[in-house]
């Protein structure tokens, strides 16, 4: 069994999920998030998209909330010039973001999927 979902799980990272207009959402684990964004210092945009209750309960450092229900309408916020990093509590939010964008042509996506995946691998939370 612990190899089966270690598999699954090496798969998971790497998901890459194209759409109609090439465009594409990938999934990025915590580790891959930090390396290729906050070590490289590469600009990107990182949104986390619960409820303003629970970015308030705590989030990642540098983050902006705008909650998954109003991000089709906030898109003018959202700058289409640069990766953007969506996450929530435990990835089924973060997923819909991220399509909403990708149908809105954003072109570099990235799904970190739940901040419970953030805390387990050990990362602070502000």
């Amino acid at each position: 069994m612990k190899k089966i979902g270690l598999a699954f799980a090496l798969i998971v990272s790497s998901l890459v999920i194209i759409g109609c207009s090439g465009n594409t959402i990938e999934l990025i684990a915590p580790d891959a998030y930090i390396s290729q964004f906050v070590e490289a210092e590469s600009e990107h945009l990182l949104i986390d998209v619960r409820t303003p209750a629970e970015y308030a309960s705590g989030h990642i450092a540098g983050s902006i909330n705008i909650p998954v229900d109003e991000i089709a309408n906030r898109l003018a916020e959202i700058p289409t010039d640069m990766p953007v990093v969506v996450y929530c509590q435990s990835g089924n939010r973060s997923g819909r973001a991220a399509s909403i964008l990708m149908t809105n042509d954003y072109n570099q996506v990235y799904d970190l999927g739940g901040i419970a995946r953030w805390r387990s691998a050990g990362y602070p939370i502000e």
